[in-house]
């Protein structure tokens, strides 16, 4: 739903009528999404609740989308909003037939999108043994954010008692020695 929603955010400025009305009653499903979440609906309260409130919408965007669609240029951003949600219309709408499912993939795609931009950049750290070193850093904020920890104040926290940690010979002191 959220790439179906972005297609009418890019068509204002040529259609703005259309895609405003469209972008109004995307908000109307949101904010049902957004109640059953403030709520803390279980997953059959959810569910009725799509089934009472958004379920009605959509069939009206739907209905709009079908009626919209022959009036508009097909390469026009609006026209290329509504044919992208026809298309895709069962899965957009399946989130309104059970209670776990989410109304969009927004928030998995936000977490992994860092993972694709590391991805790219680590292309360009030089050699595999910096690659490996930006990876260990960049796993370790991801699991500060994982446990809702601030990197920047764990990070400052690690190097300004990192002095503290005795070392003996490129080792930990806890480190055993290797036996010869």
């Amino acid at each position: 739903m959220g790439h179906a929603r972005r297609k009418f955010s890019d068509a204002p400025e040529n259609d703005k009528a259309p895609a405003e009305y469209a972008l109004s009653m995307f908000q109307q499903l949101y904010a049902i999404e957004r109640r059953i979440k403030d709520e803390a609906l279980t997953e059959q309260e959810a569910l009725d609740r799509r089934q009472e409130q958004a379920v009605p919408i959509l069939k009206t965007l739907k209905e709009w989308m079908t009626a919209e669609y022959p009036r508009v240029l097909p390469k026009s951003p609006i026209g290329q909003a509504i044919a992208y949600g026809l298309r895709r219309w069962e899965k957009l709408s399946i989130y309104t037939t059970n209670g776990t499912l989410k109304i969009d993939i927004n928030p998995v795609e936000n977490a992994i999108s860092t993972v694709a931009i590391g991805r790219k950049n680590y292309l360009f750290t030089g050699s595999r043994d910096a690659a490996q070193r930006a990876v260990m850093v960049y796993s370790l904020f991801a699991t500060c954010s994982l446990h809702n920890i601030n990197p920047y104040n764990w990070l400052k926290d690690v190097l300004e008692r990192l002095h503290l940690t005795p070392q003996q010979h490129g080792r930990t002191a806890t480190t055993k020695p290797e036996k010869a």
